[in-house]
């Protein structure tokens, strides 16, 4: 019986620890053998969740051609790995990853900290906020005093409570794209919006073009739907989109669906002006792409400029027919991350068949959540939780701004008018040594490659708004003290790890 549940090709194994670029070593510095080096850089991999645990590793003689090493460097390695506890290898079944034992299995996502480590640990790898009291209580409340009809039904749902679709279409409506009911279907979040898209529109091996860097849940749920990513680079800064590369990438790679968050854009905070809406959808329309814009972060403006209407018209504004863009919006941002309510908005046709394939997954959402939800649009307590949200992000983000200029001058960002993240590059540092730093010091932080594609951003992180005030200022404390471990080469393993570069 084999005893790994996939498998990691050498091409691709090369491309992730080519990826590791090393800083410069300062003059004196030893560099580590080449073997210590490759299974430090693959314990890295394995660690960050970019390599999975129990995934087969190439046999010793590919990993050799694709890296231009020697095989007994590989052997090396992989002797050096087995030795500590990260990787298993049996006669005839070849080598799989692993982890030592006690050591926690490392998050393929950014999933949120367990709460027993809250009182130890600052979790900057989860862009949610607390609940905005007293809404919540008094949502829940209202929710179960409407409860008791829908108690004498079956209560599943799969296009969602028909009260809560016609509000949300006249939510769209209000903002200027005319919406009918039958446009809507109510989701569990935005994840299962999505994850519910990508199996109706892109099967095992369809392409789908993603901004890069991108939402690295997002970018996780298609990966495992089997799809083949298309990375398409943002424009300088938080310009929003490259729209040149958008065009080549839509007329060369004709992925059937691309995936892109115009407003407040995951993890970089981008906004993308109206021209360049109206640019993408022409563009993805002339290539018979569907445009897939995520909405989540749509009203977590945080400058005084947008109480004025500055806001761009929604990406569907810009597509009248319905044929080209569907809309995926959710309550879990704005909102609170535990009511699990998200929306898709299409075409009737598409909406009914993301009903009918809804059967198989999931049936419906909570109908409590559903009420919820629909009490705060129908009483005007969405907008006054989401300016308490706003407020609260707007705080956090002008703390922790402060805190990382204080603490690490020489990481470079720019600050968003919106959204929960700020984009940093980490001063020429290695954002997955930071990571792996960060848990030993008490921070805990996801590093840039998990937003992009094969190893992408390796000189990043990603800091959300998630913390303020003397929180913030420690958090930057605890990060000024990774990023010194890593300088000092100290971030784990016998030998002082460097990364790898063949």
């Amino acid at each position: 019986m084999a005893h790994w549940t996939s498998a990691v090709g050498a091409a691709q194994l090369a491309r992730l620890l080519n990826s590791q670029q090393e800083r410069p070593a300062g003059p004196g510095t030893r560099r580590p053998p080449a073997y210590r080096a490759l299974a430090d850089g693959i314990r890295l991999l394995v660690l960050e969740g970019r390599v999975p645990v129990a995934a087969r590793l190439p046999a010793e003689r590919e990993l050799a051609l694709a890296l231009s090493v020697s095989r007994t460097t590989v052997a090396a390695a992989y002797e050096a790995l087995r030795s500590e506890g990260f990787l298993e290898s049996r006669r005839g079944a070849g080598s799989w990853t692993a982890v030592p034992a006690g050591n926690p299995l490392p998050a393929r996502g950014l999933e949120p900290l367990p709460p027993e480590a809250l009182g130890s640990v600052i979790d900057l790898g989860c862009a949610s906020l607390t609940a905005p009291e007293p809404w919540l209580t008094r949502a829940v409340q209202g929710a179960l005093e409407e409860l008791a009809p829908y108690a004498h039904t079956h209560g599943d749902y799969p296009a969602g409570l028909p009260a809560l679709r016609a509000m949300i279409a006249e939510r769209y409506t209000a903002r200027g794209i005319p919406t009918m009911p039958e446009q809507i279907m109510v989701t569990t979040g935005a994840m299962g919006a999505i994850d519910a898209i990508c199996h109706l529109f892109a099967g095992r091996g369809e392409r789908i073009a993603v901004e890069s860097p991108s939402y690295a849940n997002i970018l996780q749920l298609m990966r495992e739907a089997g799809a083949r990513l298309v990375p398409v680079a943002m424009a300088e800064g938080l310009t929003g989109w490259d729209l040149d590369r958008w065009r080549q990438v839509l007329r060369e790679a004709a992925p059937r669906l691309a995936y892109v968050v115009a407003d407040f854009h995951n993890p970089t905070g981008a906004l993308a002006d109206e021209d360049q809406r109206r640019r993408l959808v022409d563009a993805a329309r002339s290539a018979g792409t569907v445009l897939v814009a995520d909405e989540t972060m749509s009203e977590l403006w945080l400058d005084d400029d947008f109480e004025k209407g500055a806001m761009p018209r929604p990406v569907c504004g810009f597509d009248p027919a319905g044929s080209t863009v569907i809309t995926v919006g959710s309550a879990s941002k704005a909102f609170w991350a535990g009511m699990r309510i998200g929306w898709v908005r299409a075409a009737p046709d598409v909406i009914r068949s993301l009903v009918s394939a809804r059967a198989y997954a999931d049936l419906g959402t909570p109908v409590v959540e559903q009420l919820a939800v629909n009490w705060l649009f129908s009483t005007g307590g969405w907008e006054q939780a989401v300016e308490l949200r706003r407020s609260q992000a707007r705080e956090n983000r002008d703390a922790l701004v402060a805190a990382v200029r204080r603490e690490l001058p020489d990481w470079e960002f720019e600050v968003p008018k919106g959204g929960l993240t700020l984009w940093v590059r980490a001063g020429g540092l290695s954002g997955s040594r930071l990571a792996e730093a960060g848990e030993r010091v008490g921070v805990r932080v996801p590093s840039g490659p998990r937003f992009g594609v094969d190893g992408a951003f390796e000189g990043y992180v990603r800091l959300p708004f998630t913390v303020g005030g003397a929180v913030a200022q420690e958090a930057a404390v605890r990060l000024a003290a990774a990023a010194r471990l890593v300088e000092a080469g100290a971030t784990g393993g016998t030998e002082a790890p460097r990364m790898f570069v063949a």
